[in-house]
């Protein structure tokens, strides 16, 4: 089974997309936080990570370079999933190493369809 890591702070939206991914068997692990994620990334080396842009602590972005610059981590997908849809900001996060930037409110069809192509 597959483990996804979501790195969201709002309740609703980390409810909805563990939903989603559960629902499509995917092992999900929880981060509330930007250290959270990272700690929690190191400790499960997941096959896949969720970053929202703005988190309380770090924002995506630092949190994305942090994770990235970890052996073994330089290859595992990044998807920013994230309603910051300010100019610059999908090509701020392709440049530290996302993979993909999918913007909120999330559309569950769609959303997994995104999520199925990294594997």
């Amino acid at each position: 089974m597959k483990k996804i890591l979501i790195i969201e702070d709002n309740q609703q939206n980390m409810y909805l997309i563990s939903f989603i991914l559960k629902k499509h068997g995917y092992n999900v692990i929880k981060a509330f936080t930007g250290q959270e994620g990272i700690q929690k990334a190191m400790e499960n080396h997941p096959d896949l990570i969720i970053m929202d842009y703005q988190l309380p602590d770090k924002d995506g972005i630092q949190v994305t370079k942090e994770i990235r610059k970890q052996k073994g981590f330089e290859e595992i997908p990044i998807v920013f999933c994230s309603s910051n849809v300010l100019k610059g900001d999908r090509e701020k996060a392709f440049s530290v190493g996302a993979n993909e930037y999918l913007e909120k409110p999330i559309i569950p069809e769609e959303f997994i369809k995104e999520i199925n192509k990294f594997f």
